[in-house]
């Protein structure tokens, strides 16, 4: 079988993108709708945050953007690629070569008989980056994180938030279009956070695309965009500092917990929606 064409990463768009995203699972008891018609963009060269409860879809949207999983409808590419389009064989290719993974727990992101540098090196044979310019990029990661002199550490030999930094720089080698990470904090204390968020955003700076499912508030303080879901739809969205509702394509809203509380929501609730020169003005109807 001839192998399948995969774009260049760092092409023009967004690193991820998905498009009224369904996601269905059969079980013993019936179907699970996990996601409904969810719409998101991961911009390139930004953090996205990805947050809500046990049960959310957050975790099954983690698995599509990470070319771990197909929706069962709607549409949804990774650098440039729509994941319909693939098989197995391609996706696992685009993994490869476009998708690193950071695992919640430093060390199963790392293999224990390997240096840091012999980490980096596995990486860029992996995706095929040329032995010299794989050997330039490895010094300058472990520059930028802070880990030159654990070069030559094996993991056992690091702290936990060093084998955490270390696990970046593996997932970013050959610039991949998009870093996946699950709950990547989880495992550090505050201090050791920081410190890792203040390597996500090292690596930012230089074109990385970072989006982490992740109940850290700090986490989500530290990103540029954060993507809240609930019942597996995207509730509202975090951007330079403001809380936006979202209306999907079919008028849908989901309004904050904080706002459902002043309307006394406590189950489906009926709302007069009116519109004024001001906007948009929601209120229960009496």
């Amino acid at each position: 079988m001839p192998a399948e064409t995969l774009p260049t990463a760092g092409a023009a768009g967004p690193a991820a993108r998905c498009e009224g995203v369904v996601r269905i699972y059969s079980s013993p008891t019936g179907e699970v709708h996990a996601l409904k018609g969810v719409d998101v963009t991961v911009p390139v060269g930004r953090t996205t945050a990805l947050t809500g409860p046990s049960g959310s879809g957050k975790s099954s949207l983690l698995r599509i953007l990470a070319a771990q999983d197909r929706p069962t409808a709607g549409h949804a590419e990774v650098a440039g690629r729509s994941l319909a389009g693939l098989s197995a064989r391609g996706l696992r290719a685009l993994r490869r070569r476009h998708i690193g993974y950071v695992f919640a727990r430093p060390t199963d992101n790392l293999l224990r008989h390997l240096t840091a540098a012999e980490h980096l090196a596995t990486a860029g044979r992996l995706r095929r980056v040329p032995r010299g310019e794989a050997r330039e990029e490895a010094d300058h990661l472990l520059e930028l994180l802070h880990l030159t002199a654990r070069a030559h550490h094996r993991p056992g030999e690091m702290s936990g938030g060093e084998q955490q930094r270390l696990a970046f720089a593996q997932a970013v080698v050959g610039r991949p279009a998009l870093v996946v990470a699950d709950e990547p904090t989880g495992e550090l204390d505050t201090a050791t956070t920081h410190d890792l968020l203040d390597a996500v955003r090292a690596l930012t700076r230089t074109g990385t695309s970072v989006l982490m499912a992740t109940h850290d508030p700090l986490a989500v303080e530290a990103a540029d965009h954060a993507l809240h879901l609930r019942s597996g739809t995207v509730a509202h969205e975090l951007l330079d500092g403001r809380r936006l509702a979202v209306v999907d394509a079919d008028g849908r809203l989901q309004l904050p917990d904080d706002a459902l509380a002043a309307l006394g929501a406590t189950g489906t609730t009926r709302v007069v929606v009116d519109t004024t020169p001001e906007g948009v003005v929601v209120r229960r109807a009496t």
